[in-house]
């Protein structure tokens, strides 16, 4: 199992809340100066990122999701939590969890997790 690992249902109905969990099994999520990503790849397109939490807990998140995007974590099960709001078939891909030094530099990351937005 790795350092990262992604958790959560494969199959969300339009409309619906998508709840993703990173557990995180080497370090702690506020370390010096890590940041912990959301990056998700839709069928036949390229790697999107959403958004990330600082070690210090401030968030970032891409302007295209912005409205739409929530990243909290919980320190003492050393866990960071995506939930993406009124998802549609559009939202179907493989999420990644990922850290790295900043939102946009991911240096280890998660196996992924396939997610279908389907009624």
């Amino acid at each position: 199992q790795g350092q990262l690992q992604e958790s959560g249902p494969g199959l969300v109905k339009p409309s619906q809340t998508l709840s993703l969990t990173c557990t995180v099994s080497d370090g702690s999520i506020t370390t010096n100066y890590y940041h912990w990503s959301w990056i998700r790849q839709p069928p036949g397109k390229g790697l999107e990122w959403m958004g990330a939490i600082a070690y210090s807990g401030s968030n970032y998140y891409s302007p295209s999701l912005k409205s739409r995007t929530s990243i909290s974590r919980d320190t003492s099960k050393n866990q960071f939590t995506l939930q993406l709001s009124s998802v549609t078939p559009e939202d179907t891909a493989v999420y990644y969890c990922a850290r790295g030094p900043s939102p946009s530099d991911f240096g280890s990351w998660g196996q992924g997790t396939q997610v279908t937005v389907s009624s």
